[in-house]
This record gives structure tokens, C-alpha cells and sequence, in this order.
């Protein structure tokens, strides 16, 4: 299983393999035909309570992978997504943050390899 990161603003790439939009919320200004994503997995996602407490400043990118990851191991989505994602071999986790080193397709990617 490999799984890359990337921006959905970025151009897809034939290596991209399965393109995976791992966001709860549509991203701004991208349709759905240049956005190139196979599936959408928004239940995946972070619960918006956690998104926005932590895009308002009130938990650091630690404590939110840290509250994240407990999500996703009690997320009843999370073993059919986990077992898509083996099958499907290689696979291109998409978000919209700025930030391409603290954001929740990270920590799925890590929660993923983990597992």
C-alpha cells in the first residue's frame, strides 16, 4: 500500500493512482470535473467540531492528530475505508489546507500505515 498527500488544488498525475478526497467540506473555487477525485470520503474526515476548534486556534496540530486519531479508531467507516484503501494499492489522499505538513491527511496517512 503506498499513499501520497497532496493538495487538491495541484494538478492530478497518471502515478497519482486512486484519488481520494479525505475532507468533510467541499473545497472552495475547485469543481468537481478539476478536482479529478475517484471517491470522496467525507465521513473519513475529521468530526466538525474538531475541524473548527483547531482551524480557530484552540488546539495545536499535536493535540488535534492526537484527538483525530481517536476519531478514526472509533469510526465505524473506518475499517471498510481502511480495507479499500489496501485494496486499491496505490492511493492519493486530497485536502485543502495550506498547510501541507499539518492537516488531517497526515495523520490518516499515518493512522493508515499504522494499522
Amino acid at each position: 500500500m503506498e499513499i501520497e498527500i497532496k493538495r487538491i488544488y495541484e494538478e492530478a498525475e497518471p502515478g497519482d493512482g486512486k484519488r481520494i478526497l479525505v475532507d468533510r467540506l467541499w473545497p472552495r473555487g475547485i469543481s468537481k470535473e478539476k478536482a479529478g477525485i475517484d471517491v470522496w470520503c467525507k465521513e473519513i474526515a475529521p468530526s466538525r467540531e474538531l475541524r473548527t476548534r483547531y482551524h480557530k486556534g484552540g488546539m495545536d496540530f499535536i493535540e488535534f492528530a492526537r484527538e483525530y486519531t481517536r476519531e478514526l479508531d472509533r469510526n465505524p467507516c473506518a475499517p471498510e475505508f481502511l480495507e479499500h484503501v489496501r485494496s486499491w494499492g496505490r492511493v492519493t489522499f486530497l485536502f485543502s489546507s495550506k498547510n501541507p505538513e499539518e492537516n488531517n491527511a497526515v495523520v490518516l496517512r499515518e493512522w493508515c500505515l499504522l494499522d
